[in-house]
């Protein structure tokens, strides 16, 4: 996922559908130095990861 697209889902008010590694998941942050995305598992909120934006998908 772009970086520029991470973003909008970031901040949108309504829920997109993004995973990561095949796990549904919410993006809190993208930190745009380090191309990650600060994100937790709809079924998980208590464990947040950062991860690679390139591993995000839509």
């Amino acid at each position: 996922m772009d970086i520029k697209r991470a973003q909008e889902i970031a901040e949108s008010p309504v829920m997109a559908h993004v995973t990561y590694d095949g796990t549904p998941i919410y993006i809190q942050h993208v930190d745009e130095h380090s191309h990650t995305a600060r994100i937790y598992a709809l079924e998980d909120p208590d464990t947040e990861l950062s991860v690679p934006l390139d591993q995000l998908m839509e």
